[in-house]
């Protein structure tokens, strides 16, 4: 089923201590004040998983999914709402949540319980 940018959103705010916050004009969603999402345009998502991540997604979800590059560097996968379903937007986001707030070692776990 596809998804609004309020479906997106509630996703992106539903993980621990999310926020939503502007980047050059457009919505980001961070943690621990690193961005792990932006809603790109009205029908794309920017979620910022790791190397392995976009590659896989991409591969496995070529009609929901696409590399996105920022400058020579692959940055993220680009979600396109329309095409995907919540499990998969909810899995990348999750998984982008965790690298962003990974690496705030002031906090004791920043795993959710589905890493434990």
């Amino acid at each position: 089923m596809a998804l609004t940018v309020d479906d997106a959103r509630r996703l992106a705010l539903s993980l621990p201590e999310a926020v939503e916050q502007d980047h050059h004009g457009r919505p980001s969603f961070r943690v621990a004040g690193r961005i792990f999402a932006t809603l790109w345009e009205a029908d794309q998502m920017n979620v910022m998983v790791d190397q392995p991540g976009i590659l896989t997604a991409v591969q496995a979800h070529p009609d929901a999914c696409t590399e996105f590059m920022w400058g020579k560097r692959l940055a993220a996968v680009q979600v396109r709402l329309s095409a995907a379903d919540s499990g998969l937007l909810s899995d990348l986001l999750a998984d982008a949540w965790e690298r962003k707030a990974l690496l705030d070692t002031s906090r004791p776990s920043a795993r959710r319980a589905r890493y434990r």
